[in-house]
């Protein structure tokens, strides 16, 4: 979807995990958290996210992907993009089943040369990278155990964002997550096609 906006896609993940890859003191700090399948702290999340959207890429916009994860987090969004003169066009809600979910995260694997990411569903039991012959390897925040843990935390800290979005000015779109990727890309689509409309009108 970003790559379609012509715009970086934002995922706090991908930035704390590569920071613990590189080892960095930010990396050092939420490795534990992360790998018990735990949040990391708000001001750390939100002190990544202000200095992503400092970064030249993001003036055009940006799609964040899987943040907020906290109420807390929401609103320093609303802050931060208050002051830079932001504002979100959209937000998106992916419902999936947990079953559906676990199966998902657990499948995936990751190549430890390259860093692609592959899944058990396209690769079956192959223990080596598609693209480059990469040695894979199962996260350890991917691990089924701690998906069901971070499924627990997402209904503790994260599920109330569903409500807070859904009353705020920009809204909720529940899209139904369930299916092929090009079956969601669709749905998905259509949803911002009625996001951009609405701010037309």
């Amino acid at each position: 979807m970003a790559a379609r906006q012509g715009v970086p896609r934002l995922s706090t993940g991908d930035m704390l995990r590569e920071a613990r890859r590189a080892g960095t003191r930010l990396g050092r700090k939420v490795q534990r958290r992360m790998d018990a399948g735990e949040l990391v702290s708000d001001d750390v999340i939100m002190e990544i996210v202000a200095e992503a959207l400092e970064a030249p890429a993001a003036a055009g916009g940006f799609v964040f992907d899987g943040f907020p994860r906290t109420l807390a987090q929401a609103d320093g969004l609303a802050e931060l993009l208050e002051t830079r003169g932001n504002h979100l066009d959209a937000v998106l809600s992916l419902d999936v089943p947990d079953d559906e979910l676990i199966a998902r995260i657990s499948g995936r694997r990751v190549c430890e040369a390259g860093g692609h990411v592959t899944h058990t569903r396209a690769i079956g039991d192959a223990t080596r990278c598609p693209e480059c012959g990469g040695t894979l390897f199962l996260r350890t925040d991917d691990e089924p155990d701690t998906v069901r843990r971070r499924l627990a935390v997402y209904r503790e800290q994260t599920e109330p964002l569903l409500d807070y979005y859904a009353r705020g000015e920009t809204g909720l779109t529940v899209i139904d997550g369930s299916g092929a990727p090009d079956v969601v890309t669709a749905r998905i689509d259509e949803a911002l096609a009625g996001a951009s409309s609405e701010m037309a009108t």
